[in-house]
């Protein structure tokens, strides 16, 4: 498992962090962390460009010369695409371009993403990130004092920390290329796009338990035992009426009525008392 040094607002070291290796010791995906970023960059799309078709522009829809005679281009209409100011052919139409991603995939390229940030040294562990007041100097201060802010160019940073930290928040939200979220709030773009990434020790705790594979399973599982219990009742009703339909079919011995069985055994004593033995027949026939 990873050990992450933890520092405080003034570049110390204050202690040690060891790192879930299922979530910052996976190997580098360049292929899923790709998928990802496109994905969130579709979501985030609009999806409000047009243009105008010969059926939006304003304009006469009569036709302007005759068909025959005038020796020049036949002519239906003035907003046709031909003509100055007319509509637009096959123009881009207001669409959704958003599409769903499977929920293992972003977490895993989440944790891919995490974990070669911390091989590249860029991941930083904060104690904690508290300011007295909300002053703007204060967090450049503290960002400098980290190494993270240099009079000549600002270093992209994400800061990961509860957003229950309001000082944090007004203090941050006027620095150039710096931004400030939650571990909820995490994305994949932001983790590509900044470079440096500042993590709160307890956002450290909250990420390893949200991408923790174990969580994925342990959902996944939950999921199936819904689907079952659902499944289950639906069995039983349809089951039901098979079995009835089933015992009319096939009557039992032992529900048949004794007063419909009580006629035939009469019967059956009946033709055995009136049968003749072959004594009986015998005597008969000397006679």
């Amino acid at each position: 498992m990873p050990t992450v040094k933890v520092r405080n607002l003034n570049n110390k070291e204050v202690g040690e962090v060891t790192l879930s290796d299922a979530v910052f010791g996976v190997a580098l995906n360049e292929s899923l962390i790709h998928a990802a970023v496109i994905n969130y960059q579709a979501n985030g799309r609009q999806g409000t460009s047009a243009t105008k078709t010969r059926g939006n522009v304003s304009g006469s829809g009569r036709k302007l010369w005759k068909q025959k005679g005038t020796g020049r281009a036949r002519i239906a209409s003035l907003r046709s695409p031909l003509w100055k100011g007319g509509g637009n052919v096959h123009g881009p139409q207001p669409r959704d371009w958003s599409y769903n991603m499977p929920k293992k995939m972003r977490r895993g390229a989440l944790r891919s993403a995490l974990s070669e940030r911390l091989r590249e040294g860029n991941l930083i562990v904060v104690d904690e990130m508290t300011f007295e007041t909300a002053k703007t100097k204060d967090f450049v201060n503290a960002i400098g004092g980290l190494n993270l802010a240099t009079s000549k160019k600002p270093v992209k940073t994400l800061i990961v920390d509860s957003l229950d930290n309001t000082n944090l928040i007004l203090s941050s939200r006027n620095v150039e290329k710096t931004k400030v979220t939650n571990s909820f709030g995490l994305n994949i773009y932001d983790i590509i796009y900044h470079e440096k990434l500042v993590i709160s020790k307890a956002a450290i705790e909250e990420l390893s338990n949200l991408l923790d594979p174990k969580r994925e399973r342990g959902e996944t599982e939950a999921k199936i035992e819904e689907i079952k219990a659902e499944e289950t009742p639906k069995a039983k009703k349809e089951a039901k009426p098979k079995a009835e339909k089933k015992a009319k079919e096939e009557v039992p011995v032992e529900e048949v009525k004794a007063e419909e069985i009580a006629p035939a055994i009469d019967e059956t004593v009946a033709e055995e008392t009136t049968a003749e033995t072959p004594a009986e027949e015998t005597q008969k026939e000397a006679e």
